[in-house]
């Protein structure tokens, strides 16, 4: 028997930009139910469906950071695919003057060791790819790089080149161990300290080609330091430039600590962190509604608004919090934004009933749910085909 209510349709148009912070929502995809496919298989999207969410993040003002981890990069998601995912989700950009920014990566290397010069051409085809959209590029961590990298004289290398190649100002993408297993002693050094040097040191060397940096290491401290870091350099690259054509804003902080968002992005005397982040294609509606307060100035409200949400963010990312993008679609799918909880590569497998059932009751407690009685009626019918107790 059909549900009654049917799945939310999609917003035209974006709403007006933020104008105390710049926000991106990393978005999922929507995979195709009906696809005759294996987990190692290449992934097949329900495009409708999928374009349809990233409106959905749009019409309250977000921006979408497209093809990124929350997309299942690596984790199901083919590059063959994501290649088309940015040209249609640019193209959907375009139509509705929404926001666009899109990973670059390597992941169309075949599995084992590749060679610098192979990783430096993998980039290389997906940059030129994103600019030919018209999407802002994410230079995202890659796994190959990671592997035969060696040290810190290989990043300068590689990401100066890319850099110097880039048309516009691109967002660098520190993405945590804790996310990517594969990405341990990023930036040459398991030190983090050191690679933080490493890290600002090829922002220092090509500051008008960076527009910002995201950082995902989970660990508000470290984000605060090296945001004020930026803030130095940007500091003394004003004072220097006489002409006055360097970027008068520096390099932007986008935080992308799902577990200390909230006192990032407000900030403190000394500045704040923008926002690019996977828990707020969940949270988008109370995102926006957050941000829109701390435009006109009201930080206590904005906390009254986004704090709460922390709770779900934490248990959505707990670890192994590479497998949140599970807890983030099935959220979708309760709140009518997809009609099944179907995942690329199988990944709607990857948390327990026990997970999903508190994400359920997190989310309904925050009024995250448009319809809530189909959001009861598809937990329900979940926990009946798994087996647990109703």
């Amino acid at each position: 028997m059909p549900e009654a209510t049917p799945v939310s349709a999609a917003p035209v148009g974006a709403a007006v930009p933020f104008t105390s912070r710049t926000v991106f929502a990393a978005a999922h995809v929507v995979a195709d139910p009906n696809a005759d496919t294996t987990p190692d298989g290449p992934a097949v999207l329900d495009w409708d469906a999928t374009l349809a969410f990233r409106r959905h993040l749009w019409s309250h003002g977000l921006g979408v950071a497209e093809a990124m981890d929350t997309a299942q990069r690596g984790m199901g998601l083919d590059w063959a695919t994501a290649a088309e995912l940015i040209r249609r989700s640019a193209a959907e950009a375009r139509a509705v003057g929404g926001r666009i920014a899109c990973g670059v990566g390597t992941d169309q290397l075949p599995p084992g060791e590749a060679g610098l010069s192979d990783v430096r051409a993998a980039y290389e085809e997906q940059l030129a790819l994103v600019e030919e959209a018209g999407g802002q590029p994410i230079l995202m961590a890659s796994r190959q790089l990671a592997a035969v990298a060696g040290g810190p004289e290989a990043y300068a290398e590689m990401y100066g080149h890319l850099l110097r190649q880039s048309s516009e100002p691109v967002i660098l993408h520190w993405l945590g161990p804790m996310f990517d297993p594969a990405l341990e002693g990023y930036w040459g050094s398991g030190d983090l300290d050191a690679a933080t040097e490493t890290f600002l040191q090829i922002i220092a060397e090509h500051p008008d080609k960076v527009d910002g940096v995201k950082v995902s290491l989970l660990d508000a401290d470290r984000e605060v330091a090296l945001r004020r870091r930026l803030q130095t350099m940007g500091a003394a690259r004003r004072a220097s430039d006489k002409g006055g054509g360097g970027r008068r804003e520096g390099v932007r902080c986008y935080t992308g600590d799902d577990f200390h968002y909230p006192e990032l992005i407000a900030g403190d005397q000394r500045g704040f962190s923008h926002a690019l982040l996977g828990v707020f294609d969940p949270l988008a509606p109370l995102a926006a509604e957050a941000v829109r307060l701390l435009d006109t100035g009201n930080t206590a409200a904005f906390h009254k608004v986004l704090d709460p949400t922390v709770e779900l963010a934490r248990h959505l990312f707990e670890a192994p919090t590479r497998y949140y993008k599970t807890g983030v679609v099935f959220l979708a799918w309760l709140s009518g934004h997809q009609a099944h909880f179907t995942m690329a590569g199988g990944l709607q497998s990857a948390r327990s009933l026990r997970h999903l059932r508190r994400a359920y009751e997190l989310a309904g407690g925050l009024g995250l749910f448009p319809d809530p009685e189909l959001a009861r009626h598809r937990m329900a019918k979940l926990t009946a085909v798994l087996g647990g107790d109703a």
